[in-house]
């Protein structure tokens, strides 16, 4: 009997001992929640770059899931995040960082990234895309799909009309003046060809900043509790956006959707558009004809928000998993990486290590249009984000959609704004 007992108690204790060791052979398995919101065969990109990872890191698996737009990613992560079946990292937007800090679902980078290799490669980003990615001293998102908003022409069109090819719009002036050439009527008044088309759905917000900044207006605080949406200076861009169209006829009036205006620039029923520098390899691929990029026109000055996502890491996995999480994040954001990501989107590579790499330097030379995003950078501001930022967001794009639609003057549409934001932050000042 005891000498059974004794048996039993070995085979016990050598099963123990075998046991971390077959579970240190087990590949980690990391879900990996990414949006695909901007054209192009991003999933292939992504796909492929799990798999070379792997390759790489043999004991770590990473598993793709498609999750829809920015605004339906955010959506499915919190509602796995509170089912208790989180990712263990994900690409959302930069903006949703305050969201993902007060539902607790997330975990500080730098409490993560502690060696002193760690630290300098998370003190090599641009500092534009940092401001959406620290708050309260600490580094919550690191950068990855990131961009600012940049002006596209059609140099056929700008040819046609007597402008220099060469040369787009440098402030609101120019631009209104450009697009008055450009927009063409047929026998019956019909326009059948915009001079500028900005989009007001979609991420309505977003493109507003493209003219509050330059205009030298900020939207919110950086502790994300206070908004400033009935400026004078805000109010006067909302009116310029307004006047496009309503005084100016040089833009549709109504909604301007964002999904279609890459498109509308392709079937050249606008000369002019505004979107992300992310469409850019979109653009490149379909557009038939030659095509300038510039940084958005100045007012008082020059400037553009960021914008798009950054990687977060989940607070509800493992060590294990968070260590692994982090090792593919720093992996994707090396610079050969990032600038492979960037010429395969259009995206900005985030660091400037990645715009020194060959291949990025060969790209340049061959689109020299990919570097006006990077050297906007040196005019950006933070993309409009604060707690509750979808609601305080939302109250931002009624008040937009009301004055570019008409039903309400600027001036009154940003006060009504203000005020609802002013509702939504009170409990976090």
């Amino acid at each position: 009997m005891i000498r059974r007992t004794l048996l039993q108690a070995i085979a016990a204790g050598a099963l123990a001992a075998a046991l971390p060791a077959a579970h240190a052979q087990k590949p980690v398995e990391l879900s990996f929640y990414y949006p695909v919101a901007v054209g192009g065969p991003v999933t292939k990109t992504i796909d492929q770059m799990a798999a070379d990872f792997e390759k790489e890191n043999p004991d770590i698996r990473i598993k793709p899931v498609y999750a829809g737009t920015y605004q339906e990613s955010i959506v499915k992560v919190l509602t796995a995040f509170k089912s208790g079946q989180p990712p263990h990292l994900a690409v959302l937007l930069s903006t949703d960082m305050f969201t993902l800090i007060d539902e607790g679902a997330i975990v500080p980078i730098d409490g993560l990234a502690s060696s002193a290799e760690d630290k300098q490669w998370l003190g090599g980003f641009f500092d534009s895309f940092m401001m959406n990615s620290r708050t309260g001293g600490k580094t919550w998102g690191v950068p990855f799909q990131r961009s600012t908003i940049v002006l596209y022409w059609n140099k056929e069109l700008f040819k046609e009309a007597g402008l220099d090819p060469d040369k787009g719009p440098a402030t609101w002036d120019e631009m209104v003046e450009f697009a008055k050439k450009l927009t063409k009527t047929d026998a019956s008044g019909k326009v059948t060809q915009w001079g500028v088309k900005i989009p007001s759905s979609g991420f309505p917000y977003w493109l507003f900043q493209g003219l509050t900044t330059p205009n030298g207006a900020l939207l919110m605080n950086e502790a994300g509790n206070e908004t400033w949406f009935d400026k004078p200076e805000v109010v006067e861009a909302l009116q310029y956006w307004v006047d496009l169209s309503a005084k100016h006829k040089v833009m549709p009036g109504g909604v301007i959707e964002w999904g279609t205006t890459p498109k509308d620039f392709f079937e050249r029923t606008a000369a002019m558009v505004w979107t992300t520098t992310g469409n850019l390899t979109n653009i490149r691929t379909n557009a038939g004809f030659p095509f300038g990029v510039a940084m958005l026109p100045a007012k008082k000055q020059r400037g553009s928000p960021t914008g798009g996502g950054n990687f977060y890491v989940f607070e509800k996995s493992s060590d294990e998993e968070k260590q692994a999480a982090l090792k593919f994040i720093k992996w994707a954001t090396a610079p050969e990486r990032a600038a492979q990501w960037s010429i395969a989107t259009g995206y900005v590579a985030v660091t400037p290590a990645a715009w020194d790499t060959p291949a990025m330097k060969k790209y340049v030379e061959e689109v020299p249009q990919a570097t006006v995003a990077r050297d906007q950078l040196e005019f950006s501001v933070a993309e409009l984000s604060t707690h509750e930022n979808q609601r305080v967001t939302k109250a931002l794009n009624d008040g937009l959609q009301a004055a570019l639609t008409g039903s309400k003057a600027p001036e009154a549409a940003m006060k009504d704004a203000q005020r609802e934001a002013d509702r939504i932050l009170r409990n976090y000042r």
